[in-house]
């Protein structure tokens, strides 16, 4: 048995507080690393030590051996767990630790080493009799040799990066007239990610499902699996939504496939957790893909339904514990889908954001579970993987777990920054996922990208008037030196995006505002407002919407839609009156239909000193304090543009 009381997480944000949570069950004692931009993360607070390990950048943080092992004995941790990502999958880490006297809770760097190469990966398998994609996999990388294969292999062809994943160094090549273009973009993309250019060529499979087993064995051979995982919808070669079990997968061919997993972990001495990923094809033959030596993203899924903590089986490996069950022993039950919900912009061909999350509230209920590492008011980094959380649900039948994470994505408050929310819902929503009928190709085919969302007539709706129903609770402190005509009825124009919405307001009774835009008229009426909920009225049907205010911009979410709205005359007039105590200006291009004062008048603050119309509103522009007019610069039907200073006031001290 090998001893250990306190493990340090060498790795950040969901992953590390998923380690931490069951590490604390077990009563081990934790300590997360951080860097310089990670110091206000969740997970730092909640080990029980934290160590900061350097700059933002990964390389200069959690990629440095040398920091990690530092903070190890600084915090005087004995075992240290790589979550996944970073270190996780790197042979020299784990050798590494073992010269530190560390425990590496993780499998042996001969495995690691061995199975991170595709090439040397796919010949023992192939030795292992684990049937694998035809390809090519040898040690000539000679232009010619990969041309002169990949015509043999038949085109189309997948040229891969020897080392690595994640989809960095692939290429579908349809004919050989664009293979060497091929060639030279995977090589170089692959020498930047991995630092080797090695490459394989692998026959293209038409239509398959990315099947994955999770496999475990201990020190002392014991080896098992629990099951697969479809991890068929992926965007950019990235997994985005997983689910266990397959709805492809009968009995035979999931005992068939588990066997060769199985058989694949043994043939390398596999210990603790890891996954044998296959493509399986739709005549039912499945091909040996590559295996991850670590724990995977989706394993919450492979938890849900079988009811083990594969963290804690990880610890009590590490510690030279036999399996806790046997393979008879390990059963499934019903259905778990997982997303992974990311800050990232679908409609931007899934660029990845960054900014400050301004509200974040997870979803709960039955059958829920979320893996999260943000909370509200943080700054999403540029430096790492832009996941925020992992929303997972489970069911007693895959329609009820699918039912289940649709709506709790619909729940889920993220506000503030682009996130593929609506994206994911839409995924799940399809006719064709709702009946099991998916591949690695269902998002180039179901969802192959659109134009961005237009908020719906609610959602403006509802934006002005939370707009309005702030200005009427705080008049006075809102938007100085801009007053509408709101008692009666008044100008608004929301910008959400690069688009202008405008519309009228009226009150129309206690509570009840009439909104008039491009959609015609709607009734609405705010409730109730609690934290980050707004109950509403809209036309008769009551709602509840998620929002949250960063400064003068206001973020509405309900249902799958998602807006960010801005009070542009609001913002204007704000924003003007703040530049200049002295002017009153324009806060839009329009015509001045009147003007109320003259040099020399003593005005009060909020007091009307000129009617601008603009797109068929007028608006009143107030004075933004007490004082004497000093100059009109404009006069009766001239045509002005935004921020034009209207009237001028005499400075404080000469008033």
């Amino acid at each position: 048995m090998t001893h250990f009381r306190k493990i340090l997480i060498a790795n950040r944000g969901e992953i590390a507080r998923r380690i931490m949570r069951t590490a604390r069950a077990m009563a081990y004692r934790t300590v997360a690393v951080y860097s310089d931009a990670d110091r206000d993360m969740p997970y730092v607070g909640e080990a029980d030590q934290a160590v900061p390990i350097g700059p933002a950048p990964a390389t200069e943080s959690y990629l440095s051996v040398e920091r990690i092992l530092a903070a190890a004995r600084r915090s005087g941790a004995e075992a240290i767990h790589p979550g996944y990502g970073f270190l996780a999958e790197n042979a020299v880490f784990a050798e590494a630790c073992a010269t530190a006297d560390l425990v590496f809770i993780g499998p042996p760097a001969a495995a690691i080493r061995l199975m991170g190469n595709k090439a040397s990966a796919k010949c023992r398998m192939r030795e292992a009799g684990v049937p694998c994609v035809p390809g090519y996999d040898g040690a000539d990388q000679g232009d010619e040799t990969l041309a002169a294969e990949a015509a043999a292999i038949g085109f189309p062809v997948m040229v891969k990066a020897a080392a690595g994943g994640g989809g960095k160094g692939m290429r579908r090549v349809g004919d050989a007239a664009r293979l060497m273009d091929a060639l030279r973009g995977a090589r170089a993309e692959a020498e930047k990610a991995f630092g080797s250019g090695e490459l394989i060529l692998e026959k293209e499979i038409d239509g398959p499902r990315h099947i994955e087993i999770q496999v475990f064995a201990d020190q002392d051979g014991n080896t098992v699996h629990l099951g697969e995982r479809d991890c068929s919808i992926q965007r950019r070669h990235q997994k985005v939504i997983e689910e266990a079990p397959s709805p492809a997968l009968g009995a035979a061919l999931r005992a068939a496939m588990g066997a060769a997993a199985v058989a694949a972990a043994r043939a390398i001495g596999y210990v603790g957790a890891g996954t044998i990923e296959f493509l399986l094809a739709s005549d039912g033959q499945f091909y040996f893909l590559e295996m991850n030596t670590r724990l995977q993203v989706e394993h919450a899924v492979t938890e849900m339904t079988t009811g083990i903590d594969l963290v804690e089986w990880q610890l009590r490996v590490a510690a030279g514990e036999v399996l806790p069950k046997r393979q008879e022993e390990i059963a499934s039950h019903g259905h778990a889908i997982e997303a992974r919900l990311y800050a990232e912009d679908p409609e931007a061909n899934f660029l990845p954001q960054a900014g400050r999350l301004v509200a974040w509230e997870p979803p709960a209920g039955a059958g829920i579970r979320v893996d999260d590492g943000v909370a509200s008011g943080l700054t999403i980094s540029p430096h790492y993987d832009p996941m925020l959380a992992k929303i997972i649900a489970h069911g007693e039948t895959r329609e009820l777990a699918r039912r289940r994470i649709i709506a709790a994505l619909e729940e889920t408050v993220a506000l503030g920054i682009a996130t593929n929310r609506r994206f994911l819902i839409g995924c799940l929503s399809h006719p064709a996922f709702a009946a099991g009928a998916v591949d690695t190709g269902f998002v180039d085919r179901h969802l192959p990208g659109s134009d961005r969302a237009v908020p719906d007539g609610r959602l403006i709706a509802l934006a002005a008037a939370v707009f309005d129903h702030r200005s009427a609770e705080h008049s006075d402190g809102v938007a100085p030196g801009w007053r509408s005509l709101r008692s009666l009825a008044g100008p608004m124009l929301l910008k959400s995006g690069e688009t202008k919405f405008a519309v009228e307001i009226a009150r129309e009774s206690t509570g009840r505002r009439r909104v008039v835009g491009q959609g015609g008229a709607r009734s609405v009426e705010i409730v109730a407002i609690a934290g980050s909920r707004i109950r509403f009225l809209c036309d008769g049907l009551a709602e509840t919407a998620q929002f949250a205010r960063d400064g003068d911009v206001l973020h509405l979410s309900l249902g799958e839609a998602t807006a960010a709205f801005e009070d542009v005359l609001l913002a204007g007039s704000a924003a003007a009156a703040g530049a200049s105590g002295n002017a009153a200006v324009a806060p839009m291009t329009g015509t001045v239909s009147l003007v109320r004062v003259r040099p020399g008048d003593c005005v009060r603050k909020g007091q009307c000193l000129v009617i601008l119309e603009a797109m068929k509103m007028e608006h009143e522009i107030v004075a933004p304090r007490d004082g004497t007019v000093a100059a009109v610069l404009v006069s009766q039907g001239e045509q002005v543009p935004t921020r034009k200073p209207l009237v001028e006031l005499a400075p404080e001290a000469a008033a």
